[in-house]
C-alpha cells in the first residue's frame, strides 16, 4: 500500500508548467508540522516536495499561493536523474492525486507559468486521477511568518 495524507502550508507560490506533450505540471514545498518536541523543546517541521498533475496542478497553481493550508493526499514516488555532470540524482516526491484547499492565500505572482512559461520542461512522472478521498485534518498545523517559514 502507498497512500500518503498530509497537511501544511505551501513555502512559495506554485508555478505551472506546460510539458512538451502537453500535460500540465506543479511542484511546490509543503511544510509540515512533526507531533513531538525536539531536545530544546522547540516543534520541527518537514518540508515535503509536492507534485501534482493536469487539472490538480491547474487548480492548486491557480487558487493556492505561499501559506496556503492544503491537504494533499496521494503516493510517495521515488525518481533519479542524470545531471550534465553526469552526476546522478534521487528524487523522493509525494505525488498528490487529490488536494484540498483548506484555506488560501493570495499569490504573490499574477502569472501561473511564473518565469519558465517559455522554457518547457521534461518530467517523467505519470499523470494520475484524482481520488475522491477526504484528507484528515486532524493534526496540529503550522502558522507561517512572513519569512514563510513555519512558527509555532
Amino acid at each position: 500500500m502507498n497512500q500518503v495524507a498530509l497537511v501544511g502550508r505551501m513555502t512559495k507560490d506554485p508555478i505551472l508548467r506546460r510539458l512538451s506533450e502537453g500535460r500540465l505540471q506543479t511542484s511546490f514545498i509543503l511544510a509540515v508540522n512533526r507531533n513531538f518536541k525536539n531536545k530544546h523543546g522547540e516543534m520541527d517541521a518537514d518540508f515535503i516536495l509536492c507534485t501534482a498533475w493536469g487539472k490538480v496542478a491547474e487548480n492548486t497553481a491557480k487558487h493556492c499561493g505561499k501559506g496556503s493550508l492544503v491537504g494533499v493526499g496521494g503516493r510517495i514516488q521515488s525518481r533519479t536523474y542524470e545531471r550534465e555532470d553526469n552526476s546522478r540524482v534521487f528524487v523522493t516526491e509525494v505525488i498528490g492525486e487529490e488536494i484540498r484547499f483548506l484555506s488560501t492565500k493570495r499569490r504573490t505572482n499574477d502569472n501561473l507559468y511564473g518565469e519558465s512559461e517559455g522554457n518547457v520542461q521534461q518530467s517523467g512522472g505519470n499523470e494520475s486521477k484524482a481520488q475522491q478521498e477526504k484528507v484528515s485534518t486532524n493534526f496540529h498545523l503550522p502558522q507561517i511568518e512572513k519569512e514563510g517559514l513555519p512558527i509555532y
